[in-house]
């Protein structure tokens, strides 16, 4: 399996969709990608508060002064945690699998013209969340450029 992102279209939006396996529980992999000591090490955005029930809120802080909210749509450990950002959708769910699990990362959106950056961007973070699972140190590849033109071909 790729660690590579696709893109489709799904009712007028655009859906950027990455897949991971890991060979750990899903009970494990979800205590990654939920517990804000985690959460605030491989998102993008930095959050303080984090209220992981349907309806809660995340605060985000793009670190260029704007402080936005997300909602929590969906939120069933350890095998979905799913938020609104804005318009944007962003879908996480682990499947059980023989040695471990997969975890799906989807993200909803409606700029075709931001889906190379988008990709690029959530690639990354989803290999540094990969780092933190198997409990390597962090180290953020300076591969966006090239990830951009992986995505800009793929994609066209």
């Amino acid at each position: 399996m790729s660690n590579y992102g696709r893109l489709h279209e799904k009712e007028g939006r655009f859906v950027l969709v990455f897949k991971r396996n890991f060979p750990f529980s899903a009970e494990q992999v979800f205590r990654y990608i939920t517990d804000p000591q985690y959460f605030t090490q491989w998102y993008p955005f930095a959050t303080g508060e984090m209220d992981l029930s349907i309806g809660g809120k995340i605060k985000f802080d793009d670190g260029e002064g704007s402080i936005y909210e997300a909602v929590v749509t969906e939120f069933i450990p350890p095998h979905s945690f799913c938020f609104r950002e804005v318009d944007d959708l962003v879908e996480i769910s682990i499947d059980k699998v023989d040695q471990g699990c997969t975890l799906t990362f989807s993200h909803t959106f409606d700029d075709r013209a931001m889906a190379i950056y988008t990709a690029a961007g959530w690639h990354r973070c989803l290999d540094v969340l990969g780092q933190l699972i198997h409990g390597r140190r962090i180290e953020w590849e300076d591969n966006a450029l090239e990830l951009r033109e992986y995505y800009e071909i793929k994609f066209d």
